[in-house]
């Protein structure tokens, strides 16, 4: 597992039988982020991203971190070999974080925090389920609460109840179509990564075909009906007229929230 020093902001890789305590980063990607590529390099510090990165590890250091994990810069995504072994322990690397960041660049006061991109992020559902501990921060690292103090704000603009964000082991009590319920309005980039953003959720692994688009998601239900006897994956509203039995997108279990297994 790579992992940032934050005194050194270089990476270092760690045996995953011997992984120190280490913070985590969430956030939605901006323009020029620090990549796995430019670590160790002059390049690192003139991209926009560095800044954050910098702050990332500042705050992580002065609470007594010496590692942070972040997904711009720890993962090799030249590699499809690493990048489906990533995204496929991404959930776990969350859950196993002692503490979760969670940096809002569009935020500047906690008033404004329902209307941050990081909520619409595909991605960031399953990092605000998996961790235990969590801070927020507004766009200049001044921190907004935790994930218990604001735990009635997170429920209400996820649709997610207040029990899980306070125990995610609760999730196991909650119907595939409900978990499905809060991708709803969620985006992704690739639409194949609309499916895998959500593998964790489900406690699901399977290998990454990027280029077979919708099928992916197919392909995440499949694989949750194998290891499942919940019915609830049937239990969603087509958005248009069309056959078969499975969902085509997160979308159709919009109205699937309060389905119980």
């Amino acid at each position: 597992m790579r992992l940032v020093n934050t005194e050194t902001i270089q990476l270092e890789f760690l045996n995953d039988d011997n992984v120190p305590e280490y913070a985590i980063l969430s956030h939605t990607w901006e323009q020029e982020e620090v990549l796995f590529q430019d670590m160790g390099r002059d390049t690192a510090k003139s991209k926009k991203g560095y800044a954050k990165l910098e702050s990332c590890c500042r705050v992580a250091r002065e609470n007594g971190f010496e590692y942070i994990w972040d997904d711009t810069c720890c993962i090799d995504k030249t590699s499809s070999v690493e990048l489906s072994e990533a995204i496929n322990s991404t959930y776990w690397y969350y859950q196993e974080a002692s503490i979760c960041y969670v940096y809002l660049a569009d935020i500047s006061t906690i008033s404004e925090i329902s209307n941050s991109r990081w909520f619409t992020s595909g991605w960031t559902l399953q990092e605000l389920i998996a961790p235990s501990s969590m801070i927020f921060f507004d766009k200049d690292w001044r921190e907004l609460g935790t994930k218990i103090s604001l735990v009635h704000v997170l429920s209400q603009r996820t649709n997610i109840p207040e029990s899980i964000h306070c125990d995610s082991e609760e999730l196991e009590t909650t119907s595939i179509a409900q978990r499905m319920s809060w991708a709803a309005d969620r985006v992704t980039t690739r639409k194949e990564d609309g499916a895998y953003s959500l593998m964790g959720i489900f406690g699901i692994n399977m290998p990454l075909l990027y280029g077979e688009g919708d099928k992916a998601f197919y392909h995440l239900q499949e694989e949750i009906m194998r290891v499942s006897d919940d019915h609830s994956p049937f239990a969603w509203k087509a958005i248009a007229a069309r056959g078969g039995l499975l969902a085509p997108t997160p979308a159709a279990f919009r109205g699937s929230g309060n389905i119980i297994p």
